[in-house]
């Protein structure tokens, strides 16, 4: 059974840093592309950043790049987001994400979805 798992959301100040944990158990990252989504209140899911070893990828949202940085640690089966500078307009639940490597990063193409982390940046 494919599980994604994300914890490490919060409130947080404008300015202010906060890293997001996606443990995953049942795939491995060789052969999946695994990353994060977004949806703010009211908004569309969208794409904030996720890796494809397979294909050699590491993907930021234009929203996100500079400040986001996205990591693996193949031991710990785990995927991380730093987020530094947050944003108000960053607030979102976060999900964690799952495709073959051979897909598309897209919200209708994905195989597995972790059940979200709520980031509330205030001002």
């Amino acid at each position: 059974e494919v599980q994604l798992v994300e914890s490490g959301g919060g409130l947080v100040q404008a300015g202010g840093s906060l890293r997001l944990s996606c443990a995953v158990s049942g795939l491995t990252f060789d052969d999946n592309a695994i990353g994060w989504f977004r949806q703010a209140p009211g908004k569309e899911r969208e794409v904030v950043s996720y890796i494809n070893r397979d294909e050699g990828i590491i993907y930021y949202g234009d929203s996100v790049k500079g400040r986001f940085t996205i990591s693996s640690d193949n031991a710990k089966n785990t995927v991380y987001l730093q987020m530094n500078s947050l944003k108000p307009e960053d607030t979102a639940v976060y999900y964690c994400a799952a495709v073959e490597s051979d897909g598309d990063f897209v919200e209708s193409e994905m195989d597995y979805w972790g059940q979200g982390t709520l980031v509330t940046v205030s001002s």
